[in-house]
């Protein structure tokens, strides 16, 4: 394990880099270079001939933000956009490119003297020119006039996840001169396609991220047992993320679902707070991943807490491994998402089939949606600087399927290289949604094996 870190730690040929200390990895500054000039040249493209004045696109990064109506600052994490331009880690901050040269200027907020005395050295344009290889710093507040008289290009758009606007959540219309007029069409579709296409430097990063996720999910592993509570197998992971791999920041909450709450697709919130305690017999089914200078990665792995498996659960441990590497063989350029959601459905209900769960024709079952009653969620999604990564649903791409359980899928891109996408099928067998399926005529005519043996189960093996 040890030897692994030294390895990644030394990969990077780049003298300038980032990292979080001895042991973690480091990332190259160019990546953000090249991330910057990808941009541009996506830019130029959509709006060439630039004619007029100068053109820039604007950025505004993370807000910092305090704990309700308390003095105590949350832990910041940089807003994705902004990191992958410029791999800034504070909040606050601005910047401009210019979409002729490429240059590019960051602005940061002028801090008050006191800020020295309980937060650490007040750092000014030059430290941060250096650091973050820019060819300029200013402050934010000079940033109005630095726009007057150009074209400025802004962020307007929808994220297809969340439905929330950009432009709503950090709006930039205050820092504009008089009577500019941003130019919104361009630069939100052009950005989120980018992020869709990762470089070879980024692909590296997420190699790595992945990695110390794996590895953290084995440990969890080799402690779990019967007796433990679920948020003792949280806080094993965090501490091996972080401990090991320089990540102070996880992917998202992280979901250790045991026994019945396995079935829960988005266990872990303040509302179930991984707080349940492990049985002998029960089934742990794990959603944990780390983030290393905002990067993801999203792992699941579902075991028997006991270490041994009953047959039943073994038949389904089976059926999800399978459809997995039904989905992993297809998977190739050219080929639909969605179409490998069908799959998935397919070699899960044939699994059940073969199993004495259900019975009938395979067609019938998928014409009478039978595989959303076991996979209500989506089989998989991009993953990048977010869990869920932006440019599922960008114009001029496939659009959402409208029937039931695949709805959910949050791409039906076709697959290009460059991309990631987690690998994660499922088998879930909800009491809600059986009982929803056998009051439907059209789905109870096939036959069921008794469901209170399985009821209350959740697999899911989710591989980036």
């Amino acid at each position: 394990y040890q030897r692994r870190v030294r390895d990644w730690a030394s990969m990077s040929a780049f003298p300038s880099s980032f990292s979080r200390g001895p042991g973690t990895y480091q990332v190259p500054k160019e990546m953000y270079k090249q991330n910057r000039a990808r941009l541009v040249a996506s830019m130029t493209e959509r709006i060439t001939p630039m004619a007029g004045a100068e053109h820039v696109a604007l950025f505004r990064g993370g807000v910092s933000a305090m704990r309700n109506d308390t003095d105590h600052e949350e832990l910041f994490r940089q807003e994705s956009y902004f990191s992958y331009l410029f791999g800034v880690d504070e909040p606050d901050w601005w910047g401009v490119i210019d979409l002729g040269s490429g240059e590019c200027t960051l602005l940061i907020p002028r801090l008050p003297e006191d800020y020295a005395v309980f937060m650490g050295t007040i750092n000014g344009p030059e430290h941060w020119t250096d650091k973050y290889q820019v060819e300029s710093v200013r402050y934010v507040d000079e940033l109005t006039q630095a726009l007057d008289g150009k074209t400025v290009h802004v962020m307007h758009g929808t994220n297809t996840d969340s439905n929330l606007k950009i432009q709503e959540v950090l709006p930039v219309s205050g820092m504009l001169p008089a009577g500019c007029a941003p130019v919104t069409e361009h630069l939100f579709p052009a950005l989120a396609e980018c992020r869709v296409h990762k470089t070879a430097l980024e692909l590296d990063l997420m190699r790595y991220v992945s990695w110390i996720t794996s590895v953290a999910h084995v440990e969890v592993m080799r402690e779990v047992s019967p007796g433990m509570m679920e948020w003792q197998l949280e806080s094993r992971f965090l501490f091996h993320t972080s401990f090991h791999g320089g990540c102070r920041h996880s992917a998202y909450t992280c979901i250790c679902a045991c026994g019945p709450n396995a079935a829960v697709l988005h266990y872990g919130h303040a509302g179930a707070p991984n707080d349940g305690q492990l049985s002998d017999g029960e089934i742990a089914l794990l959603d944990m991943g780390a983030e290393y200078r905002c990067y993801c990665s999203d792992i699941t792995c579902s075991y028997p807490v006991n270490g041994r498996f009953t047959e039943d659960q073994a038949m389904v441990f089976d059926a999800v491994l399978e459809a997995q590497k039904e989905i992993f063989a297809r998977m190739k350029p050219g080929v639909v998402w969605g179409e490998l959601h069908r799959l998935m459905w397919r070699v899960l209900l044939t699994s059940l089939k073969e199993a004495g769960v259900l019975s009938g024709e395979i067609d019938e079952m998928m014409a009478a949606e039978l595989g959303a009653v076991f996979v209500p969620c989506g089989m998989g999604h991009l993953i990048g600087l977010d869990t869920h990564d932006v440019g599922g649903y960008l114009d001029g791409h496939p659009a959402r399927i409208q029937e039931r359980g695949i709805n959910k899928l949050r791409t039906n891109r076709v697959l290009q290289p460059g991309m990631c996408l987690t690998v994660e099928p499922g088998l879930y067998f909800m009491k809600e949604l059986l009982d929803r399926a056998l009051a439907n005529p059209a789905q109870s005519r096939r036959s069921w094996h008794d469901s209170g043996t399985l009821e209350g189960f959740g697999w899911r093996m989710w591989w980036l």
